[in-house]
């Protein structure tokens, strides 16, 4: 399953069409509990059908993974390659597998050689079974490591130095992506590394303006030049793997893809500048960078001792980019995780001084100083909360009552659903969904909202198909129809509104689906 071409290597996709095709024979079939008469009436809504389901877990699932279900905003590639495919990876690259830490590096031995060559696990399914636990979280048991350190420690494993061109990870978590009928991707594939030795020459004095001028004559531009390029290899390789050339139409070829720029926040204060300056100037020339995001664990030493220091840099930098998106890890912390005091200030001052349009994870709102007053700022200012399910279950211990999903939805805060790093944690779009209703008791309508909320608080180019966050009226352009001339001419000149209107007919698809 794990093979160079990958695109020979991975589980065919399921069809779309084959999806809802058998979903309309099941859903003639009657749910327990329910009587055969009414399961099959055209009287019977979707919302009855959707109420019936959510007593069904894995009918709900099946609908669930037709559905249309827009983008995911939040996915860390590298972490979003489930085990398997890294190992398989490994074996390609000649790594070697050190068997105390059940980690890959280079090399095991002083002469070079391997003692474990990866490709033995791939033969053995002890060793082979006993990496998948190592690198993601299937099996795992709270013990002397933390649920929270082994999720993170499980990044570490594999060397990222010797691992291929992230082409093919991408590739892996597009193909995933057209099989849960999904149109759109922001994926953080791309990291600091390249700045960080310029920041580290450079150093840091404390003074922005100082610094940033230092950057500029030490040649960060030619930073940024090279991590386009890095865009340039990964995007030509995904289509030549997803062979788009001679099949541009295939479902893993219409899911666009874009990128966000990922700064090490747990760098010393020299090399987060000029990663954030690099990811800045980057997204401000490159279309296919959307954002830029600052990741790694949040309750890291140099997180929590910086965290001010570094929403003041992103502010400055701001200022001399005003128009390239920030999106911010924020808030992924929990009672105990952290001393009381850290749990005080992260959302908001990502909000407030990192101008985050969108905050990640967001775990401790209501442990904010004036949570209230926060989220009626966010609110105010229509600020996306990228929500990670099975993440903050499986970090943090935090879900049902306790996370704050509902919260967010009661005070009028955007929300969407993402993976955050689903190969880790052993889930999928689809799973988060259905984590969602089952466990919120959302209907219908919600879900529907949260899908049309991905695509509306995107990052993609252009203005929205909608004027209105209840999307029932679309731009004044598309009024008389998506079929009018002026419409077609407003989708063709802005992305965002492209892809939304084609959620909505793939929504159509869809439900005429389930009523037939």
């Amino acid at each position: 399953m794990y093979d160079s071409a990958i695109g020979k290597s991975l589980l065919h996709p399921f069809k779309i069409c084959f999806c809802a095709g058998l979903l309309a024979v099941l859903s003639l079939r009657p749910v327990a509990g329910q009587k055969k008469s009414a399961s099959i009436g055209p009287s019977i809504s979707i919302e009855q059908r959707f109420a019936a389901l959510r007593k069904s877990p894995l009918e709900l699932y099946a609908f669930l993974l037709a559905m249309p279900k827009g983008g995911d905003l939040h996915n860390h590639v590298v972490g979003a390659v489930y085990a398997e495919n890294l190992i398989g990876a490994a074996a390609q690259q000649h790594l070697c597998i050190d068997q105390a830490t059940l980690s890959f590096q280079k090399s095991s031995a002083p002469d070079g050689t391997c003692k474990v060559d990866a490709a033995l696990a791939e033969a053995n399914n002890d060793l082979f079974n006993s990496l998948v636990n190592s690198l993601s979280m299937r099996a795992f048991v709270p013990g002397p490591e933390s649920a929270h350190d082994h999720f993170f420690t499980a990044f570490n494993k594999f060397n990222a130095d010797k691992a291929p061109q992230p082409a093919s990870f991408v590739v892996e978590v597009v193909r995933r992506a057209a099989e849960q009928n999904e149109s759109y991707l922001e994926l953080m594939a791309l990291n600091g590394n390249l700045a960080s030795a310029l920041g580290d020459k450079v150093g840091f004095s404390g003074d922005f303006a100082d610094t940033t001028s230092k950057l500029r004559a030490a040649g960060i531009a030619e930073t940024v030049t090279d991590q386009k390029a890095k865009v340039d290899g990964i995007e030509q390789s995904r289509l030549k793997l997803l062979n788009c050339s001679e099949n541009p139409q295939s479902d893993a070829c219409k899911v666009t893809v874009r990128y966000v720029y990922q700064v090490l926040r747990e760098s010393p204060n020299a090399s987060v500048f000029a990663q954030t300056l690099c990811g800045f100037m980057l997204a401000a020339e490159d279309p296919r960078v959307v954002a830029i995001n600052f990741v790694q664990p949040e309750d890291g030493i140099n997180s929590m001792k910086n965290y001010h220091l570094d929403m003041q840099m992103i502010d400055y930098i701001h200022q001399l980019y005003p128009n390239v998106h920030i999106t911010l890890h924020a808030g992924e912390l929990t009672l105990g995780l952290v001393p009381p005091e850290g749990l005080r200030f992260h959302i908001r001052e990502a909000v407030e001084l990192g101008h985050a349009q969108r905050i990640g994870h967001g775990v401790d709102v209501m442990y904010e100083t004036n949570a209230l007053g926060l989220l009626a700022t966010m609110k105010k200012r229509n600020v996306d909360v990228e929500v990670n399910l099975s993440s903050n279950d499986e970090i943090l211990g935090v879900k049902g009552d306790n996370h704050p999903f509902p919260v967010y939805r009661k005070f009028g805060i955007p929300v969407t659903l993402s993976t955050d790093d689903e190969g880790v944690g052993r889930t999928h779009l689809t799973e988060e969904f259905q984590r969602a209703v089952l466990t919120y008791g959302l209907n219908y309508a919600g879900v529907k909202q949260l899908v049309r909320n991905s695509l509306q608080y995107s990052f993609l180019s252009g203005e929205s198909y909608w004027t209105d966050a209840t999307y029932r009226h679309p731009a004044k352009a598309c009024a008389a129809g998506m079929a009018a001339e002026t419409c077609q001419a407003f989708l063709a000149a802005n992305d965002k509104a492209r892809l939304q209107a084609d959620l909505e007919k793939r929504f159509q698809v869809f439900e005429a689906a389930q009523r037939n």
